[in-house]
């Protein structure tokens, strides 16, 4: 029997392991923008000032483009301290690497106390079929704390600075296991599996 293809839309390696390491027993064959031929030039602009609203716009693109049922992810880091920020600009809100990023979010962090220092990851997952035009849609949340100085060298974005207390690790000291039963990603993503079980496998 022939597996449908299930298109996850980013170059994000990293990423595409952590859904495809989440989906892995469903009878879906995933693949990445490059595995099904996307080229590097199609990029789709994310607009919206929200979350649900970018994955959305990301997984009509590119399921369009090549007829694939897509699932889109977007996700952020909103610090309490911040208000809500970096938010929907987390990918944008330094230029340069990740390791860019996250420093910038400790030095404007610098003065807030360790009692303030609360965060949370928030993952918006859409899913389109273009065969008959029909979107879903799912989120995870998942609660920790801005520490001060990085730690761990797995995964990727904020995760060297994102502490679970539970766990006493940040998000990079992590193994994909650990990191996937916690996160906001996993979260969505077990949500998104049984939405694609249901509904899209028929």
């Amino acid at each position: 029997m022939n597996m449908r293809k299930l298109l996850v839309a980013t170059r994000n390696k990293g990423k595409i392991e952590e859904i495809r390491s989440e989906l892995k027993d469903l009878a879906f064959n995933v693949v990445g923008l490059e595995e099904a031929g996307v080229p590097k030039d199609f990029d789709v602009e994310e607009p919206a000032m929200t979350m649900e609203g970018n994955a959305i716009i990301k997984a009509m693109a590119y399921g369009r483009k090549t007829g694939l049922l897509t699932l889109s992810e977007d996700a952020g880091l909103e610090v309490d301290a911040l208000d809500g920020r970096p938010g929907v600009f987390s990918a944008r809100y330094a230029p340069g690497t990740d390791e860019d990023r996250y420093r910038k979010l400790l030095s404007e962090m610098a003065g807030v106390p360790d009692e303030k220092r609360g965060a949370q990851f928030r993952a918006v997952v859409a899913l389109y079929d273009p065969n008959n035009e029909k979107i879903r849609t799912c989120e995870g949340i998942y609660r920790g704390v801005i520490i001060r100085e990085p730690r761990g060298t797995n995964g990727f974005g904020y995760d060297p600075v994102f502490y679970n207390a539970d766990l006493k690790k940040t998000n990079a000291e992590m193994s994909r296991e650990e990191k996937n039963a916690v996160s906001h990603r996993g979260m969505a993503l077990r949500k998104a599996k049984t939405i694609l079980d249901d509904e899209f496998t028929k």
